[in-house]
């Protein structure tokens, strides 16, 4: 049976008081546990727990679940399929202080989805919510998830919505960026011309060789679908950079309907579906905003300024 909670909390205290014993819960039941949190609160944790800690599995949210679509392709459901048919316990943070403004729709809408990637799994998953520090992010919690936990108790939410409601709803225009530094109308033949362009503006911004090449294989994995499923066979390429990241992207004729795009790992004999979970891969970021007329697709990629390869 899947369960997907919210802890409200407000204090170290009740963060541990609503996790902890949701943890032990599981480690009783011998169901294999995960917390993936933000590593400040790994030692707290560890400490509470105490020798149960060794019985639970630990990740950096800020590392694995720095792209929101990434989580449940690269973490949760790896998690799941390694244990099946062992129910599983999960402990997941995605939105927590220090998130940019852009990556909490997407962190919403990774949100909603959960509720349609693992529905099918033996799988309990908790997820913290420091209303003190992100009192905005209640009303998404509470469309999320269909139990929240506070301090007072654990009850069932009336508020819970349809999955592909709350994606559609947080399916939002992108602000438009202070300055622009390249713009690229391109068709297939001008494939090779893009990925020079991508190079180029990757290299003057700082980027390191590794990041320059994914940056160049992520945008033509979106470009390619652009492309293919986007009508007339022509879209359009943006870029601009702020210190230590890069934005660039893609405008094209595509709609994308499929809420799990992107975030679900097609099976090897499906003939389409890598481009955008290749692009999520290797962003720290995609975000998407898509209309009757078509797509807007925009990748971040980080780096070290001062750093090298």
């Amino acid at each position: 049976m899947f369960w997907h909670e919210a802890l409200f909390y407000s204090s170290m205290d009740e963060y541990l008081s609503g996790t902890v014993p949701f943890l032990r819960e599981g480690i009783m039941a011998d169901e294999a546990a995960l917390v993936v949190v933000p590593t400040d609160r790994h030692a707290a944790l560890r400490e509470a727990l105490g020798v149960d800690a060794k019985a639970v599995r630990f990740r950096d949210m800020a590392e694995v679940g720095r792209n929101p679509n990434n989580i449940i392709p690269w973490v949760l459901r790896p998690f799941i399929a390694e244990h099946d048919p062992r129910p599983v316990r999960i402990v997941g943070e995605p939105v927590y202080s220090g998130r940019r403004a852009e990556e909490l729709d997407p962190c919403v809408q990774h949100e909603a989805v959960i509720n349609l990637a693992l529905a099918d799994g033996e799988a309990s998953i908790l997820c913290p919510y420091n209303v003190a520090a992100l009192p905005e992010m209640v009303t998404a919690a509470e469309q999320t998830h269909q139990v929240i936990v506070q301090a007072s108790g654990r009850q069932k939410n009336c508020a819970y919505r349809d999955p592909q409601e709350v994606v559609e709803e947080h399916n939002r225009p992108l602000a438009e960026p202070d300055t622009v530094d390249a713009v690229f109308v391109f068709d297939e033949p001008r494939f090779a011309q893009l990925r020079q362009l991508i190079a180029r503006h990757a290299v003057t911004a700082g980027a390191p060789p590794r990041r320059v090449f994914d940056a160049q294989t992520a945008v033509t994995e979106i470009a390619t679908n652009a492309l293919t499923h986007g009508g007339p066979s022509i879209a359009t390429f943006r870029a601009w950079s702020h210190p230590g990241r890069v934005v660039y992207e893609i405008r094209g004729a595509g709609r994308i309907t499929d809420p799990l795009a992107g975030r679900v790992v097609p099976p090897p004999d499906a003939p389409h579906g890598r481009g955008l979970v290749v692009a999520n891969r290797l962003c720290d970021l995609i975000q998407t905003y898509t209309v009757v007329t078509g797509t807007v697709t925009r990748m971040h990629l980080t780096f070290d300024p001062h750093g090298s390869d």
